[in-house]
């Protein structure tokens, strides 16, 4: 598996990694056949969050860790906080320690690779972060810090006070679904691709060397577009032929046209399919040329200036 550099840290992560959130659908004597797959694959990049399956997910990875025996050192957890389901967000000092303690034990292990503030707090008090994140690096809980769904103002916000290197920023990205890249194609047109919703943050993270990370990379905001004929005909059908030439599936070519991106980011898969997530891996051996990047992009309906 081709490795990317994370952030400014010396980690180097797969380019492709297993997104946790729907683990609970598998067979509980399952969840450990399958962490092993993925690991054997070179897929050894796990991204949790406290709310999936009301922490249950985290529980069944970590109760399956256990079984598997394999050395902690080998596989990058990543955990999530700060979303309070149906009430509210909260990156308060308190909250964020709670939950980081709760995802350890439901992990069982002693600390965590990344820890990412799930989404940005209305009411977030940069100096609260900035506490929690001493005190969770100084106990040797946390190892590196990141966001996720965070606008660069919001994080230069937090830069005022936290002293740790933002390393990553987890985002919804697709071929579809990739607004970073036509609010930059499209600048000073009147076209819904132009609307900058993000304050340009795929160029503030290459300049400030934050990995971005692409969660739903086969989903289009309306739902899934890889085989979805009715509303994605022509992308399907570039899809279909490019897949060909490769003899990989559409997903694949879905998920290397992320990778092939300058930026170098990290596809976060949530398949629990073996075969499906056995395809998918293959993206990563996968350079699509400039043509072939571009016909994806039009071809789900953006448009060149």
């Amino acid at each position: 598996m081709k490795t990317i550099k994370f952030g400014k840290s010396g980690l180097e992560v797969p380019a492709i990694g297993l997104g946790c959130m729907r683990l609970t659908e598998l067979e509980e004597w399952d969840i450990p056949k399958y962490i092993w797959h993925c690991i054997s694959l070179g897929v050894n990049f796990f991204d949790h969050a406290d709310i999936y399956g009301d922490g249950e997910c985290e529980r069944l990875f970590g109760k399956s860790l256990k079984e598997i025996g394999i050395p902690r050192d080998q596989i990058i957890l990543q955990s999530k906080c700060g979303i309070v389901p149906g009430w509210m967000y909260d990156l308060s000092y308190e909250n964020i320690i709670r939950c980081v303690d709760g995802s350890l034990k439901r992990l069982g292990t002693e600390y965590l690779d990344v820890l990412l503030l799930h989404r940005p707090d209305a009411l977030v008090e940069p100096e609260e972060v900035a506490k929690a994140f001493d005190e969770l690096e100084t106990k040797g809980k946390v190892r590196y810090f990141g966001v996720s769904n965070h606008k660069p103002s919001q994080i230069e916000l937090l830069k005022t006070v936290v002293k740790q290197d933002i390393q990553t920023n987890q985002i919804q990205f697709s071929i579809p679904f990739s607004n970073i890249i036509s609010s930059g194609m499209e600048a000073n047109m009147n076209t819904d691709g132009a609307i900058d919703r993000n304050g340009d943050v795929l160029n503030y993270c290459r300049l400030n060397n934050v990995t971005l990370q692409a969660w739903s990379p086969f989903q289009s905001g309306k739902g899934a577009f890889v085989d979805n004929n009715d509303g994605y005909p022509d992308l399907n059908w570039a899809l279909g032929e490019i897949s060909a030439k490769y003899n990989v599936t559409k997903s694949t070519i879905a998920a290397a046209w992320i990778l092939r991106h300058p930026a170098r980011m990290q596809t976060i898969v949530g398949t629990m399919n073996y075969y499906r997530m056995l395809e998918i891996s293959r993206a990563a051996d996968i350079e699509l040329t400039r043509e072939e990047w571009y016909r994806l992009y039009l071809s789900s309906g953006h448009i060149l200036p």
